[in-house]
């Protein structure tokens, strides 16, 4: 049972996790250094603690106790009650919901491992279940070295992983992840400058679903698209280019273990990565409308790949 503090300094050391909240850049720092990350409300704090993520402490408002008492409860860690003022003085806003968790983060994974873990349904196939591709070579064969892909077209279900490149939005890296959550994509690849997942609001928009979607960071990007290959996935980059293929074609082609890359709002997708992808693909628009945004682009993305009778 965690012990019921009742705190009335906004000083007072043990609410060191929760100041500042509203400095971007200094929490961008501070939280992955020291091991943390902040979860903010009832569900979002209940949804980190059924993913297995140890709790360091909590601050509630005195009204929100009873509602977490069950939470106070089981937990070891210390739950620091104080008063609604208190709490904006020392978070640097309102905390209209309440309650504030600080969670210890789990050590991410590597990207080859969690690769591996997205094994594809397809690949205990008969060979017989599987179409072939012929030569391999991407429409218009944009990098110029005519790569075979590294796995063909199947019938059956596939696995699908999602590489945001340098996303720095937080909302919209949440959006993403519970897009991901919600249709079914295995595993989040993000390169080094992405913005951080488990960043609060990038947490409450997400609604949790950062915490049940396997994640990591890549440190080679884009020569980690190697890595993928080698794990047999095509990688399919998202872009504008009129030599692209829509995505309706990409779904049709069934591939057996699919990588999607979408890249920053502003700029899309790097050179280097647009050269180093398998397949070009575009979502088409409407005359006068050019893009979605990455969130968006991103459902529809997943919704489109998601594995056939899903």
């Amino acid at each position: 049972m965690a012990d019921l503090i009742t705190v009335d300094d906004p000083e007072d050391p043990r609410l060191c996790d929760y100041t500042g909240l509203t400095d971007v850049e200094l929490r961008r720092r501070r939280e992955p250094a020291e091991g943390l990350f902040i979860a903010e409300g009832e569900k979002v704090i209940r949804r980190a603690r059924q993913a297995g993520y140890a709790m360091r402490s909590m601050l509630l408002s005195a009204k929100w106790v009873d509602v977490m008492r069950d939470v106070i409860d089981e937990v070891p860690a210390p739950v620091y009650a104080v008063g609604p003022d208190l709490a904006e003085r020392v978070t640097g806003y309102h905390v209209h919901r309440g309650a504030l968790a600080s969670m210890q983060r789990k050590p991410l994974p590597a990207a080859g491992e969690l690769l591996s873990s997205a094994r594809c349904l397809a690949d205990e196939e008969p060979a017989g279940d599987r179409t072939g591709i012929g030569s391999g070579d991407r429409t218009g064969d944009q990098t110029g070295v005519g790569t075979r892909l590294p796995s063909g077209p199947h019938q059956g279900a596939g696995r699908r992983v999602a590489v945001f490149e340098d996303i720095v939005d937080h909302a919209n890296l949440g959006a993403a992840f519970r897009n991901a959550a919600a249709l079914g994509v295995d595993a989040v690849l993000l390169t080094p400058r992405c913005a951080d997942p488990l960043y609060r609001r990038a947490v409450k928009v997400s609604m949790g679903a950062v915490f049940h979607v396997p994640w990591t960071r890549l440190t080679s990007w884009p020569k980690d698209v190697g890595m993928l290959r080698e794990h047999g996935f095509v990688t399919a980059a998202l872009c504008l280019d009129e030599k692209s293929i829509t995505m309706d074609e990409l779904a049709a082609r069934r591939y057996g273990k699919l990588a999607l890359l979408l890249g920053t709002e502003g700029d899309g997708l790097s050179v280097d990565a647009m050269r180093a992808a398998d397949e070009w693909v575009r979502i088409p628009m409407a005359a006068g409308v050019d893009s979605l945004n990455v969130a968006a682009a991103s459902a529809v993305a997943f919704y489109a790949t998601r594995p056939r009778g899903a």
